[in-house]
């Protein structure tokens, strides 16, 4: 399979806070960014593997910032990394508003897709080719978050978590 860069899979979503998407605070709901951070997710997972991908799991949320009502959110979201049928996508979120200069970073998260044929059952993924700092970083710590979550899910013994334990060696 050839080996394809985040810009390739790279999926760019765009919204408006409206008035039903806040809470009482008149911020953006947390659901509501994690329906359009999904959505992000997936179309970025998508276009890696040019295949129907599903949401495996969301190994990470941060809300840093609120993201007040009327503000326009961006979401960029990259696979990070692609193993034998999952992708690591991370999504980072942008803000701009009447207060803010510009863009400003607001949230990110980590989400894990996988690839699926018609049936539901997965199938492989090609490879990824990390190119700017920041992809490299992101392409290395995925290992370490995947070996991470497989041993608290009990599908992997951390005594053979050889990049967890290259950390504390």
């Amino acid at each position: 399979m050839s080996s394809k860069t985040p810009l390739q899979s790279l999926a760019t979503l765009t919204e408006m806070v409206l008035p039903n998407d806040t809470n009482n605070l008149d911020n953006l709901m947390g659901g509501r960014l994690l329906h359009w951070m999904d959505i992000a997710a997936a179309i970025s997972a998508h276009r890696h593997c040019g295949r129907i991908v599903v949401t495996a799991s969301v190994n990470n949320v941060s809300f840093e910032k609120p993201i007040p009502r009327a503000s326009i959110v961006t979401l960029e979201a990259k696979v990070s990394r692609a193993f034998k049928s999952s992708m690591e996508v991370f999504v980072d979120v942008w803000m701009e508003n009447q207060t803010t200069k510009g863009r400003v970073k607001c949230n990110e998260a980590i989400y894990t897709f996988v690839a699926v044929d018609q049936l539901g059952n997965p199938i492989s993924v090609p490879s990824i080719t990390a190119e700017s700092d920041l992809e490299k970083d992101r392409y290395d710590g995925a290992l370490r978050r995947r070996q991470l979550s497989l041993i608290l899910s009990g599908r992997l013994k951390p005594e053979d978590a050889t990049e967890l334990k290259a950390l504390f060696t």
